[in-house]
């Protein structure tokens, strides 16, 4: 019986130290498939991850249409020669302002003075500006900006300090869109009768700004007369603006140059107060009166 006893004891046991191996067994395991597990959660999240930064990157950039015109002309040659004999009949050669990017902006003037003595004389004055944008992804496409700018333009010459008498009206076949501006200066010299034409062809401004004054005594210009003459000068500066660009128009066929996030359409903001609608009724009242 007492060996009987004792094997059961030794049974038991030997039953007691297996289930301990087995559980001493089992930890290491399943250290390792906790192990593994978490290892599978945090390739999931990496994948995750690399998708959504791919997906972004994948995002479409901002864009906007190119700019229709690439070029100017060059200003003291976008008139004819009998346009500026009609218009200038005395003036030489053009002078040409000066720019810093002669794509973008660039204007030329005429002086004529027809002095006739002690029966008085002519004087007339001619300006020439164009200034082309280019397309902004800030800002919009380059015809967009160019039609603001038109406007303002149009809204200086009608403010013009000291003005009498200003008219507006629009001018048909001139460009996508156009306007003349005509009123009265009244200076020491005389009455100058001021004509100013705004012109939009694509993302181009052309400005025209014609006066004209009898000196000395001498009989004003005819207003209406003035009117028609600066308005085919615009016509023709428009005209040989997109001569410049080909027939095509110059239209880029892929996205805008590199200047068109920023120089081109912020120095054409920036400068815009220094164009001829201001400009223009301040030259001629000091040329003539250093030469009568």
């Amino acid at each position: 019986m007492q060996r009987r006893a004792q094997r059961e004891q030794r049974d038991q046991r030997a039953k007691r130290l297996h289930r301990v191996l087995v559980c001493a067994a089992a930890v290491p395991v399943m250290l390792v498939a906790a192990g593994c597990s978490s290892d599978s959660g945090s390739g999931d999240s990496t994948d995750k991850a690399a998708k959504a930064a791919a997906s972004a990157s994948a995002s479409p950039s901002p864009t906007v249409e190119a700019a229709a015109y690439g070029k100017l002309p060059e200003p003291c040659k976008v008139l004819s020669k009998k346009t500026l004999k009609d218009l200038v009949p005395e003036g030489k050669s053009g002078k040409e302002g000066k720019s810093d990017d002669i794509s973008t902006r660039g204007n030329c003037s005429w002086n004529s003075l027809d002095n006739n003595g002690v029966k008085g004389s002519q004087f007339r004055w001619l300006n020439v500006s164009m200034l082309r944008f280019e397309s902004d992804v800030a800002r919009g496409p380059a015809d967009k900006l160019a039609q603001e700018y038109f406007e303002k333009q149009v809204q200086d010459a009608q403010a013009t300090e000291g003005a009498k008498s200003t008219k507006s009206e629009p001018v048909p076949g001139t460009g996508d869109e156009a306007t003349a501006v005509r009123y009265e200066l009244k200076k020491k010299e005389g009455t100058f009768k001021q004509q100013t034409v705004v012109a939009r062809v694509e993302n181009v401004v052309v400005t025209i700004d014609y006066n004209g004054a009898g000196l000395a005594g001498d009989k004003s210009p005819s207003a209406d007369d003035l009117a028609k003459d600066a308005k085919k000068a615009a016509k023709e500066a428009v005209a040989a603006v997109s001569e410049a660009n080909g027939a095509g128009g110059g239209k880029a066929s892929g996205a805008p140059s590199k200047s068109a996030s920023k120089s081109p359409s912020q120095s054409a903001s920036k400068d815009a107060s220094d164009e001829p609608s201001g400009g223009a009724s301040k030259s001629p009242s000091k040329k003539p009166a250093s030469k009568s």
